[in-house]
């Protein structure tokens, strides 16, 4: 164990006091911008608490997940419908409270400790270029359905992994009640999306909430009016040993938690995705802005 170093900074935060002889802790993260700036908020946070990090981000989602199953990571963010749906294979339409439940109850038994969710909500969306939709008239996935059945001439967007889910691309055109050819689907990798959108080279993207290239290239979210995506509420996950070796890193995370929604998420995305700042210089900024560094 190694003994942690009393700060008069970590005295004064709130929830922030550390105690003596707190293990190491590995801070994981996936391997895409949002989550590379919750691991190098997170680690920034806890080092300077006086915590040991290892900050082991830019990993594949079920190999992460693995990895703190298996004792490798003992904390990382995580959104309620992945667990739901990938980690614990239930399929059933859930409200966002009851997701949460859901995922903290069946993930306690395999050792993992679901901590307070934010309200940053980072799940999948449709999305349209704003002028186009106004044109249009389409606000809602109901909207967007009609337009297709009533034959207008619209092309999409997808990544290769949401056109092959059993509660992707399909179901949703079941539960909506439209079809759409598969010549006018268009399948890239997620990051390609937002400049074939915005660039005119189809007309509706698949899109991750949070992303910060939503406002920056003046996006519309199409409502999903009739509840079809799970909720996918980004909360800290820690295993149940490195709790209790730490029981204050609870309220620790928890404060960091409370701070993050859809706006505070998607501004810091767009800083590094379209500003082009540094990873680790947004989340520095964003621990002194709220008086957590």
């Amino acid at each position: 164990m190694k003994r942690l170093m009393t700060t008069l900074s970590g005295l004064v935060l709130a929830g922030a006091m550390t105690t003596a002889g707190a293990t190491e802790i590995t801070v994981g993260g996936k391997n895409f911008t949002e989550q590379q700036i919750l691991s190098s908020m997170t680690t920034q946070y806890l080092e300077g608490l006086g915590y040991d990090v290892e900050n082991r981000s830019g990993m594949g989602s079920a190999v992460l997940r693995q990895a703190q199953e298996n004792g490798q990571i003992d904390l990382y963010w995580e959104y309620t419908g992945t667990s739901l749906i990938n980690y614990n294979d239930v399929t059933e339409r859930l409200s966002p409270e009851e997701t949460y439940a859901r995922v903290k109850e069946l993930d306690a038994e395999k050792g993992l400790v679901w901590l307070e969710p934010s309200n940053a909500n980072n799940t999948y969306a449709l999305a349209m270029r704003e002028e186009d939709a106004e044109e249009r008239g389409i606000a809602t996935l109901s909207g967007l359905a009609q337009a297709v059945n009533d034959g207008e001439e619209l092309t999409f967007a997808l990544n290769a992994e949401f056109y092959a889910r059993e509660d992707g691309w399909r179901p949703l055109q079941q539960a909506y009640d439209f079809r759409v050819s598969r010549g006018d689907i268009k399948r890239m990798d997620s990051g390609l999306v937002y400049p074939a959108l915005r660039d005119g080279n189809v007309d509706v993207g698949l899109v991750f909430a949070t992303d910060g290239r939503i406002p920056a290239f003046d996006f519309r979210v199409l409502e999903d009016d009739q509840g079809f995506f799970p909720a996918y509420a980004l909360t800290p996950v820690v295993r149940q040993e490195t709790l209790e070796e730490n029981p204050e890193l609870a309220e620790q995370m928890n404060t960091l938690s409370s701070l993050l929604d859809d706006a505070t998420m998607a501004e810091l995305n767009a800083r590094v995705d379209v500003e082009r700042d540094t990873i680790e210089d947004v989340a520095q900024s964003f621990l002194e802005e709220n008086n957590l560094l």
